[in-house]
């Protein structure tokens, strides 16, 4: 039998567990998925957030923002100020590291209603003295549901008091002492609080401005064609700080399987003197939380962490969840894997793509609480060496609820952890992961080669929702991608990709020194793999070879750190030219500060047309001149207008970083 409308109307499960609350709080602003997931901000900022909170009638509502970081007890709770329209809001510093949870409170304040009444009326009106009256009820019914207070009693009593005139008492109950108190102690009895989750994940400046560089320790021995170890490495970190990168990212520093090793060029015949893949994690040497005897020992490992602290550099380590056939976990726990009917370990495949030397976990175990647990206390161990960001290799290939789990789990712990994932998958599990608690992301910027392209994607990047929650950090190359758009090509499209990569994104790496140096053979026409791949051979670089362009890298990574504007995504704003091969956007940091106009040749050849650029845009005044400053040539330039004319030719550098400001 169906249910009528009036059975519908007292379903305890479709009203609040008190029909006397008449607060809606409704569309807390900014949300991430409604509130299913958490905000990303970084300390130091405030946070602002709006609500539309209302009730039936006319009467005067009061609205608070409560909120607590979520290993405190306490609320602390500030007054949302209304905006107009029902619309609420308020700010507050985040100035702890770790994850904040709020909610909106919102009640009725017929105190504060029945004293906005009273000041209405005129000295002669004949229901004053009935006014009275209700004022000194809702007193009585506050001194009855609150704790004692004598403050409070002494106001009932007074307002009470027959020695008194009406009048007087009146205006006894005008006096701005009341009107705080009613404040100080509100009848907050029927309030309503918001249900959904406000969560926010406050993370440290690294998260959101960083510059990666990553190599392979193995590949810097002082002697050619030994293994590296940490302790020579040591030696590099100078010239990286130098260039201006302040997180070297190392992959997989453990022992590397024996079983299906591959050989150079991601051959399946090694050789004896073959080293194999990092990413082929786990020998009877030692698995994830083991360095690989050839690098040194984990003291060199904390030592080579503690130098590169000295440079202002952190150390980023790679996690990789997947294990060499020959990996302890394989023989401890054999449930953790895949078993295939002729008794062997199923190894990854990515159809039509084999990994031979790697085996993923079984995340659908029947023992997964222990898996997830011990995956969890890699995370720790390395911690525990001082290490503090983690780039995660092919999160997309594991569960996002695991991701979710350990990440919360590690920032209620380690609030200082910044998290990096390497997912180039698709768009809605790219983002589910950074919903989920990733720091930074991999994105598509790789395979963006025209500014059409850059510009569109730019835009989605900094969109609603997703600047509240993802962080790009783009990638020119990788050791797995030599893009298609680097094959072949001359140091001036390296360098136009690297600006654009530093320009466009607070955070960006690249991987060296391949990229420094221009490396643009790829393993065979049409593939994105370098030949003689670092991944599977030691390598031996001339890091002063002719063409690298580190003193450019230099030169951008310096006009970064010096420019406020390029040390955040989402304040990028895309400005018109004439000619669809060069890409010209603004940024700027808050109030106008730190005005940057950067135009980009996105051709290998010359280059030029018209920007159309309005100097209003950063505060500076349409109707002056105004000097624009160039950063990488460190020559000045005057323009007037909205329309100015530049070419540029790659060969000489492919980009203006312009500084703006006004003559006079």
């Amino acid at each position: 039998m169906k249910k009528n409308l009036s059975s519908y109307l007292l379903d305890r499960a479709l009203i609040s567990s008190d029909g006397r609350r008449r607060i809606v709080i409704d569309h807390i602003f900014p949300r991430v998925d409604c509130g299913g997931f958490p905000l990303k901000r970084i300390i130091g900022e405030r946070m602002t957030v709006r609500a539309h909170v209302f009730a039936d009638g006319h009467e005067k509502i009061s609205v608070r923002f409560a909120f607590k970081h979520i290993n405190e007890e306490k609320w602390n709770e500030i007054p949302m100020v209304e905006c107009g329209n029902d619309e609420w809001e308020a700010s507050f510093p985040l100035n702890k590291l770790g994850i904040y949870e709020g909610k909106v409170i919102g009640w009725i304040d017929h105190l504060q209603n029945w004293l906005e009444k009273l000041y209405k009326l005129p000295e002669d009106d004949k229901d004053l003295g009935v006014e009275l009256l209700i004022g000194v009820q809702l007193l009585e019914k506050n001194f009855l549901e609150l704790s004692p207070n004598e403050e409070l009693e002494w106001w009932i009593e007074e307002l009470k008091n027959e020695r008194l005139s009406i009048l007087q008492r009146v205006h006894l109950a005008k006096n701005p002492a009341l009107q705080q108190l009613v404040q100080k102690y509100p009848n907050r009895s029927l309030s309503s609080e918001s249900t959904e989750p406000f969560l926010i994940f406050v993370e440290r400046p690294k998260a959101q401005f960083s510059s990666w560089y990553e190599f392979f320790p193995r590949s810097w021995s002082i002697v050619a064609g030994r293994h590296g170890t940490f302790k020579e490495c040591e030696r590099l970190l100078p010239e990286i700080a130098s260039m201006g990168f302040d997180v070297v990212y190392l992959p997989p520093i453990h022992p590397i399987g024996k079983k299906a090793r591959k050989g150079k060029n991601n051959s399946l015949e090694p050789t004896p003197e073959d080293v194999g893949s990092p990413w082929a994690i786990g020998s009877e040497e030692g698995g994830h939380k083991a360095v690989h005897p050839a690098l040194g020992t984990l003291e060199d490992f904390r030592h080579f962490v503690e130098k590169a602290a000295q440079y202002g550099i952190e150390v980023a380590l790679d996690i990789a969840f997947q294990c060499s056939p020959d990996h302890p976990y394989v023989t401890e726990h054999p449930s953790w894997f895949k078993w295939r009917p002729d008794g062997t370990v199923q190894y990854a495949e990515n159809p039509p793509k084999k990994y031979q030397d790697i085996i993923p976990f079984d995340f659908e175990t029947n023992d997964w609480e222990a898996l997830w647990g011990e995956l969890k206390s890699i995370f720790v161990f390395w911690i525990n060496q001082g290490v503090k960001i983690f780039r995660v290799d092919n999160p997309h290939t594991k569960p996002l609820e695991f991701w979710r789990w350990v990440i919360w789990e590690l920032k209620k712990e380690y609030p200082e952890t910044i998290f990096l994932s390497e997912a180039f998958t698709r768009p809605k599990l790219l983002y589910g992961l950074a919903k989920r608690g990733f720091s930074q992301s991999y994105t598509y910027f790789t395979w963006r080669n025209t500014p059409a392209e850059l510009r569109a994607y730019m835009e989605e990047l900094i969109s609603y929702p997703l600047v509240e929650f993802f962080r790009p950090n783009f990638w020119p190359n990788t050791p797995d991608i030599l893009p298609c758009y680097l094959q072949y090509a001359p140091p001036s499209v390296f360098k136009m990709r690297h600006v654009l990569a530093a320009t466009l994104s607070s955070n960006y790496g690249i991987y060296g020194p391949a990229y420094e140096l221009c490396i643009n053979t790829p393993l065979e026409p049409g593939k994105e793999e370098y030949l003689d791949s670092e991944k599977y051979e030691i390598k031996k670089w001339d890091w002063e070879a002719p063409g690298n362009i580190k003193d450019f890298i230099r030169k951008v990574n310096h006009i970064r750190k010096n420019n406020v504007a390029l040390q955040r995504t989402n304040n990028i704003r895309f400005v018109q030219t004439d000619n669809p091969r060069l890409l010209a956007y603004v940024k700027e940091a808050p109030a106008h500060a730190d005005p940057l106009l950067i135009v980009v040749n996105m051709s290998r050849n010359v280059e030029m047309g018209w920007v159309n650029f309005s100097p209003s845009m950063v505060g500076l005044e349409d109707s002056k001149p105004y000097e624009l400053m160039d950063l990488l040539a460190d020559v000045s330039y005057t323009w007037h207008g909205e329309w100015n004319f530049v070419k540029l030719d790659p060969e000489i550098c492919p980009a203006h970083i312009f500084r703006l400001s006004q003559y006079g």
